[in-house]
């Protein structure tokens, strides 16, 4: 793809939710065990599997490979849209362009099945189910992670922004992935099955950073905008990692023992009664603890069927990493 010097000024980052929901989804449907994000699928799966979500509108729309409709991956529209607005962008997309896609899958998986017909006959009517569907599927298998999962893709663009800082955009290309190469004004895509004509695509590169994209890259080129790609992030390989306890005795004196105690335990999302059962604490007073840390900022709370999965922050994160130093 060649680029012009109005290309090169539009070129910026995103960090895109539905970017991580389709290639994580994908994830989750493939029987091969995955080195890295295996402790998620073992947490994620079966929440998934108990909703159903393995015989509805996503696990039709994304397959084990292969293309996945561009619908899905709408262009952020700021360097880091909110989940909602990138379902509304998917609710709003024109129905030619869902037809247009659709077809498209079509002639990769030799049919369109029952329920991608009505959507194909109908998508203003569709999509609301498609994005209900999405929603579903981010509390139960994305949200309680997002902190974490944020992190390492800001860490990523932190890193980036800093090389073109230090180095200029031709080295950022280059550093990207092995795949990516600069030179001469021209970015380059080794095995990318179909060119991406600059005259095909809007102005600008928009660069998204993805905690399951991997370990190769994903393109999505659909004028008017500009050309996404999806690349691997940093530091993902420490993603799921987790950190002994015993390092935050310090919080102790701040927090109390039961706070501090539940903090650790969240390391992976945990429903009142699984965390009561891991700590000795009674479900009540599982509770009104994280009652109080939800209060403080320091745990999330996400519906997952009838339970509900609390999650540390980026804050608790901050302050847990602190006590460790």
């Amino acid at each position: 793809m060649a680029f012009s010097a109005n290309d090169l000024a539009q070129v910026r980052f995103a960090i895109s939710p539905m970017w991580e929901v389709a290639p994580s989804f994908r994830l989750l449907k493939s029987t091969t065990a995955h080195p890295v994000h295996r402790p998620w699928i073992e947490q994620v799966r079966p929440r998934v599997l108990a909703a159903g979500l393995d015989r509805g509108w996503l696990a039709e729309l994304i397959g084990t490979s292969g293309y996945v409709p561009d619908f899905l991956t709408p262009a952020p529209a700021g360097p880091a849209p909110t989940p909602a607005a990138e379902w509304d962008a998917i609710s709003a997309s024109p129905a030619d362009r869902v037809r247009e896609d659709l077809d498209h899958l079509a002639r990769h998986q030799g049919h369109l099945g029952p329920r991608l017909s009505s959507l194909h006959a109908d998508p203003p009517a569709r999509l609301a189910k498609v994005t209900q569907e999405i929603e579903t599927y981010w509390e139960l298998a994305l949200a309680p992670y997002w902190a974490r999962i944020r992190a390492v893709l800001d860490a990523d663009i932190f890193y980036r922004a800093r090389t073109v800082a230090e180095h200029g955009a031709g080295y950022l290309f280059n550093d990207l992935h092995t795949s990516v190469s600069w030179d001469d004004s021209t970015l380059t895509l080794v095995r990318r099955k179909r060119n991406m004509p600059r005259q095909f695509a809007g102005a600008g590169l928009l660069l998204i950073p993805s905690a399951f994209t991997g370990p190769g890259l994903r393109t999505r080129v659909r004028p008017p905008d500009p050309p996404q790609l999806a690349y691997p992030a940093r530091g993902v390989g420490a993603l799921w990692e987790t950190r002994p306890a015993t390092g935050a005795c310090a919080l102790v004196p701040v927090l109390g023992r039961s706070r501090t105690l539940l903090l650790t335990e969240l390391a992976t999302p945990a429903s009142t009664t699984e965390l009561a059962r891991r700590t000795g604490l009674s479900p009540a007073g599982v509770s009104q603890y994280l009652t109080a840390l939800r209060n403080a900022g320091l745990v999330s709370a996400h519906r997952a069927g009838r339970s509900v999965l609390y999650a540390r922050t980026t804050a608790a994160d901050t302050l847990l990493d602190a006590s460790f130093t």
